[in-house]
């Protein structure tokens, strides 16, 4: 299962942990899909390399309206 934008964005912001030894696989957005769910959209440098944001949290917006467009089913346990 190829991961989400989010889980992307939580393996940079673990491989920027003083000590962190096994980064997950990370690669461009647009490998896998035609817009991310995430802002601004994960990118490798020509040298092979992807800059950690420095944004609070994960360091990314979440796109919650194409979330929502792109639901096919919702489910809500009480």
């Amino acid at each position: 299962m190829l991961e989400s934008g989010i889980g992307r964005a939580h393996n940079i912001a673990i491989s920027t942990l003083a000590g962190y030894t096994m980064p997950g696989d990370v690669s461009a957005s647009k490998r896998y899909w035609k817009e991310d769910i995430i802002s601004p959209e994960v990118e490798v440098s020509p040298e092979g390399t992807i800059n950690a944001p420095e944004a609070p949290g994960i360091g990314f917006d979440i796109k919650e309206g194409l979330i929502e467009r792109l639901t096919t089913r919702h489910l809500a346990l009480k």
